[in-house]
């Protein structure tokens, strides 16, 4: 069996970061499946823009068509499954996209999958892997004194999103014990790092701190978060898809927990220091408290045990280490932020890519 994968959502910020690293590291070609919604960034990849190892198509993961074609045509030893409505205030908004991707889109994709994998030889049967990348928000949230989330924590999805997430991966579960699907599943906690699309957190501030704009906290900024370096998530994926034994759970946690307000106050220190305000003020001036919203969860926490003690993985970053590097990226790389932040991005697709003779729907 060769050694492309099918990556789908490969221009998000998770995913991007995760094909990146694969093609510049050499493990194989990436059919990168991505339908370009608001996060969806092209522009991310631009650095293996002109790589044979990468192959971009713009589609949804549920046109089973596409998804069959571009199976049979590359015959992928895996599939790594990022696609996914992943904003929980816009699925408060408007939840139907989250359950048209995050489940119908899911549903259709291990349809076209299961048929692709079902007709191959034994020996590639048996090596096949379906990888579906999943979130700690599926399992609720936690008091201040509970302990951190393990693999087989119960579910309580508390919003559209986790909800959404939460259906998707019992689809995964269940297509493993009914039709013997080899698959793997990843829960994570909060990511951060390099393209990492300015509504979330950490970018956001940084954004708005530079912009001269308030710092939005929402009620008292006591929710905490376990915060994960992205490319460490990238390399746990990789690890459980080398490793992992089909059909588990693997928590992938980056053992930093931290309440927002002390993350905000840490990067307006920082940005303090590497690019001070004009008026010499500090960047927490900016810091603006709104009202909470509804059913705000208070606290998640990956317990990464499992992970470390199976597959060996652990987070090489520390807090202090990731969130250094992901304030620099952010402060060399205004251009990317601009383009984010007006909407230029958007531009890419043809700018980029069409010289290739790829097809944007």
């Amino acid at each position: 069996m060769n050694q492309t994968i099918i990556v789908t959502g490969g221009a998000g910020f998770i995913g991007a970061n995760f094909v990146l690293a694969w093609v510049k590291q050499g493990l194989g070609t990436v059919v990168n499946l991505d339908k370009l919604t608001y996060a969806g960034n092209l522009e991310n990849l631009v650095e293996i823009q002109q790589n044979r190892q990468h192959i971009f198509v713009h589609g949804d993961i549920g046109d089973q068509a596409l998804v069959s074609k571009l199976l049979a045509e590359h015959k992928p030893c895996a599939v790594v499954n990022f696609a996914a409505e992943s904003h929980v205030d816009r699925s408060i908004h408007g939840p139907e996209d989250f359950i048209q991707t995050n489940v119908v889109g899911t549903f259709h994709l291990l349809e076209s999958v299961r048929a692709y994998w079902g007709a191959l030889k034994e020996a590639d049967k048996k090596a096949f892997r379906f990888l579906h990348v999943s979130t700690d928000e599926v399992y609720g949230s936690l008091s201040k004194d509970e302990p951190a989330f393990v693999e087989t924590r119960k579910y309580e999805p508390n919003s559209p999103y986790s909800a959404s997430k939460a259906a998707s991966d019992h689809l995964v579960r269940a297509y493993h014990h009914t039709y013997g699907l080899p698959v793997l599943t990843t829960n994570c906690s909060n990511n951060y790092g390099p393209h990492h699309f300015p509504e979330k957190l950490i970018p956001l501030v940084i954004h708005n701190a530079l912009a001269g704009k308030p710092l939005p906290i929402y009620g008292n900024g006591q929710q905490i978060r376990d915060w994960l370096y992205v490319q460490d998530h990238c390399a746990a994926i990789r690890r459980v898809l080398e490793a992992g034994k089909v059909g588990e759970v693997y928590n992938v946690g980056g053992w930093n927990e931290k309440p927002n307000i002390e993350v905000v106050k840490t990067l307006c220190r920082m940005l303090d220091a590497k690019k001070p305000r004009a008026d010499g003020k500090p960047y927490a001036d900016q810091i603006t408290f709104v009202e909470d919203r509804l059913g705000h969860d208070q606290r998640y926490a990956i317990d990464a045990t499992k992970i470390a003690r199976e597959l060996g993985w652990k987070p090489q970053e520390t807090f202090e280490s990731g969130i250094e590097k992901t304030v620099n990226w952010y402060l060399e790389n205004q251009e990317w932020v601009n383009n984010v932040t007006s909407g230029d991005y958007r531009n890419w697709v043809q700018k980029h890519y069409a010289d290739r003779g790829e097809e944007m729907a």
